[in-house]
């Protein structure tokens, strides 16, 4: 499937504002680690057994789903929507590879479209909103997590904006869907 021209415009110029116009010698480092499991694993682990232990049987059901969820996310933006799209990464783009900073380990040999990072944190940082809003509304924070890491995405070079805002409504839908069904079959028990 081929974007409509002046989406595509829109796109690329949006892409080089934030990839080369926008930029710091700071948040180059800082956008390189962001994005990196390093950064964000310890977060989602310590969440998954904080979960567990404090809400028990609920708490495992509660983990089995965002895990279920990051896989099913994964899944369908990785293997489906990617295939279906076949566009190519900025960074392996004819026509944008030698105007794009690459800032990235590796530029990824699947196609662009829509972002896995952006797809899966928007997912679980939708799943930890509705699931956990009742304990704080500083859950809402999980969607500036996710945001960063999708922004970063852009930054060093290895996706176009709109790959990242298809993520992040995909990701966001799978969320949804993923938390409603547990907060209505089992939910954590949590006071209304």
């Amino acid at each position: 499937m081929d974007l409509p021209q002046s989406i595509l415009h829109t796109d690329y110029s949006l892409m080089l504002k934030v990839n080369r116009d926008w930029t710091a010698p700071w948040f180059d480092t800082v956008a390189i680690f962001i994005r990196e499991g390093s950064f964000w694993a310890p977060f989602y682990l310590f969440l998954l057994i904080f979960i567990t232990v404090n809400f028990k049987k609920q708490g495992l059901w509660w983990a089995v789903g965002l895990l279920s969820l990051v896989a099913l996310s994964d899944i369908l933006s990785s293997h489906v929507i990617k295939e279906i799209f076949d566009r190519p990464r900025p960074c392996r783009d004819e026509f944008m590879a030698h105007q794009v900073r690459f800032l990235a380990r590796n530029c990824g040999l699947n196609g662009s479209f829509t972002s896995s990072h952006a797809t899966n944190h928007f997912a679980i940082a939708t799943y930890l909103y509705i699931t956990l809003k009742k304990l704080s509304p500083w859950w809402a924070l999980a969607f500036v997590w996710a945001g960063m890491i999708a922004y970063a995405q852009v930054y060093v070079g290895v996706h176009y904006p709109s790959d990242v805002i298809g993520g992040a409504l995909l990701g966001t839908a799978l969320g949804t869907f993923a938390a409603r069904v547990f907060d209505h079959q089992i939910g954590l028990g949590l006071p209304a």
